[in-house]
């Protein structure tokens, strides 16, 4: 291991993240991980070294990545909070790639997602198109992944509506439900990352799974697998904002944002390139549907008050 190629994951001890480096470990690299939370318990133990993410030093970024030849970047924020926004986090990557770029990384493999484009409405979609115009400029030869939504053990989306079909009598669908979207699994797209670290050409490639759902049937069957007998209510979008903010209140997190619900229903998180995803989501939750949902995943906490 000591004598292994280094590699930096960002959010190591996050989701994507954590697998991404497991696998990289697996192979024998060296793993270092920038983190806003260095001071947690590491699931790695000393396997990976933990840096902390600052931005307003570029230069403890830069020290931090020598001699690493790969960065896999997974930083980005969910939504806005405090000093936090869509636009600094597009300066903080900006900063980070230029770090890597002086550190002399060979290869930056950053984990987008599915259409984004610098003219969306939307803040989140927008950003990662603005990310991703920095890191086609930039000097680092370049992977980008771009998911639709991934799923897994630990992700929040799938387990909290699983969670909410648990333990609520209903369940609000915002309009039709018609619009769709195709989950993929987190270790494929780990999997892809760390192929993608592999190779030398630059690449553009949509992370998506082999199965399409409409968002109401992905529902449907959820509730059917975890035996839950809540009522599905379809409600006008505007409706289901201020209910996900009541029960974002009962949980003290922030359950869904306006903007996710306009991405989800403008159908931006599927893909219409061929799935290079294997792992069916059905398949997955047929595995899975004794245990998901039933303890709540709380962005906040994992994100802002120190939680795994």
């Amino acid at each position: 291991m000591l004598d292994g190629e280094l590699v930096a994951v960002t959010g190591a001890y996050g989701y994507t993240g954590k697998y991404i480096a497991r696998r990289l470990l697996s192979m024998g690299k060296r793993v270092i991980t920038i983190t806003g939370h260095p001071q947690r318990e590491s699931p790695f133990g000393d396997q990976v070294k933990a840096f902390p993410f600052n931005f307003d030093e570029p230069r403890d970024l830069r020290e931090a990545l020598l001699g690493a030849t790969t960065l896999y970047n997974t930083y980005w924020v969910r939504f806005p909070r405090g000093e936090v926004s869509f636009d600094r986090a597009v300066e903080n990557t900006k900063t980070l790639i230029r770090a890597a770029e002086e550190a002399g990384v060979q290869r930056l493999v950053h984990i987008s997602i599915t259409n984004p484009s610098e003219d969306s409405p939307l803040p989140y979609f927008r950003g990662k198109a603005q990310v991703e115009k920095i890191i086609a400029r930039s000097k680092l030869s370049h992977a980008i992944l771009r998911p639709t939504v991934i799923f897994g053990v630990e992700d929040i989306l799938v387990n909290n509506i699983a969670w909410l079909l648990r333990r609520f009598p209903f369940f609000a669908i915002p309009g039709s439900g018609g619009y769709r979207l195709q989950p993929v699994y987190v270790e494929d797209v780990a999997e892809m990352a760390v192929r993608a670290g592999q190779q030398k050409e630059n690449l553009v490639l949509d992370a998506a799974g082999p199965e399409v759902y409409t968002f109401a049937g992905l529902v449907r069957l959820i509730a059917q697998k975890v035996h839950s007998k809540a009522r599905l209510l379809h409600v006008p979008p505007g409706l289901a904002l201020p209910l996900a903010r009541l029960v974002g209140y009962l949980v003290k997190d922030v359950v869904l944002t306006r903007d996710e619900i306009l991405g989800l229903m403008s159908d931006l998180l599927i893909s219409s390139a061929p799935p290079l995803g294997e792992t069916r989501f059905s398949q997955w939750l047929e595995e899975n549907a004794a245990t998901l949902g039933t303890r709540y995943a709380s962005e906040l906490s994992r994100h802002y008050r120190g939680g795994a």
